[in-house]
């Protein structure tokens, strides 16, 4: 009987998805003794509000970016650029909305105020357009990695630096009001839950089944362990590492559409701004190894994010400044290194092993 439950404790303490599930649990419970009515959910004209709704909504980006850099990182990787993407992507979208802000007086600016469905470009042109531009920067980036044999972080900073300013030349560095509604929906919008959330879970499960319904999760993660390995075995190690940067840019392009249509304007001295360090540190809560690469979970990116999200709400809940959020992101890295040092992953095991001696004495 002991030897059955210990078998089953160690291998759910080994699975990846044991340690951002225990931390996002820990941080609720606490939540719930120490913040009154952090879990109160009010529903109003048929939309959720509270405190966990709150967490849903400002996590999605960075769930989305998460998936993205999922990939990225199992490949031995990492992508820098990620914000930048999003800026560019919030620049082209605002842009195909109004071009007239940024000097293209291509008809009267009122129209557009006045009107709140009017857009210069087809709707679908302005989710579309923006996402297809965020993929070629994911390409440039694969591109540069896998056939330039640039280290991955010397090459994503070109686009990180490069991109911002990319962004400030598309609107002119121009903060671009967006009043369409329809857009805006995307990051505003409800559906009882938001609508940004459907986005994110829509993502999650296309990665999803593209990762584990295909043979390109099990790709990714032999090019991770072992790239010249995997070489030699018949596998196109530079087309798995271009699809996914590819895939990241892609990711980045829609974080950037729910960031903008969110706040409804188009700043791209700040959009994306460190969020390339939030999508990093989810996947790393996430439990895939960031350096060595290899075996990933998109669900512990996903928890992982959820982490962090509900880190910041829990401390703005208690009144900590918002100024101050990113020392106790700080303090979050300093807890994912301890914890998935290993030191600790083998001190976890023992205590599934604890009791057999006892139970073999009797």
């Amino acid at each position: 009987m002991s030897s059955s439950f210990s078998r089953r404790l160690g291998k759910l303490t080994d699975s990846m998805l044991f340690l951002p599930t225990m931390a996002l649990l820990l941080i609720l419970i606490a939540d719930f003794f120490l913040i009154h009515d952090f879990f109160a959910i009010s529903l109003k004209s048929g939309h959720l509000y509270g405190n966990v709704i709150d967490i849903l909504v400002h996590g999605s980006p960075t769930m989305i970016l998460a998936i993205g850099m999922t990939l990225v990182i199992a490949t031995g990787g990492v992508d820098l650029s990620v914000g930048a993407i999003m800026a560019i992507a919030s620049s082209v979208a605002a842009v195909m909305i109004n071009p007239t802000i940024v000097g293209m007086n291509l008809t009267d600016p009122k129209i557009f105020i006045n009107n709140p469905q009017l857009t210069w470009a087809p709707l679908w042109a302005v989710i579309v357009v923006p996402i297809v531009i965020a993929t070629l920067c994911g390409v440039w980036n694969g591109f540069l990695v896998s056939y330039g044999r640039i280290q991955p972080m010397v090459a994503t900073l070109v686009l990180m630096i490069a991109g911002r300013g990319i962004a400030q030349l598309i609107t002119n560095n121009i903060q671009v009001v967006i009043f369409n509604d329809t857009y805006a929906f995307i990051g505003n919008g409800f559906f009882i839950l938001p609508f940004s959330l459907y986005v994110a879970v829509g993502l999650f499960g296309c990665a999803w089944l593209l990762t584990r319904r295909t043979s390109i999760g099990l790709l990714v993660e032999s090019v991770g362990i072992n790239a010249k390995s995997s070489f030699y075995a018949g596998i196109n190690e530079k087309r798995i590492k271009l699809f996914a940067y590819a895939f990241c840019g892609f990711c980045a392009g829609i974080a950037g559409l729910v960031v903008t249509s969110n706040i409804r304007t188009s700043d791209a001295n700040n959009i994306g701004m460190y969020t390339e360090l939030d999508a990093i540190l989810a996947v790393v809560i996430g439990g895939t190894l960031l350096g060595t690469g290899g075996r990933f979970s998109l669900m512990g990116s996903a928890i992982g994010a959820l982490v962090l999200q509900t880190t910041i709400t829990s401390m703005l809940s208690f009144g900590v400044p918002a100024s101050a959020v990113i020392a106790v992101k700080a303090v979050v890295v300093i807890a994912v290194v301890l914890l998935y040092a290993e030191q600790v992953k083998t001190f976890v095991r023992k205590l599934g092993t604890f009791s057999m001696p006892k139970e073999t004495a009797q």
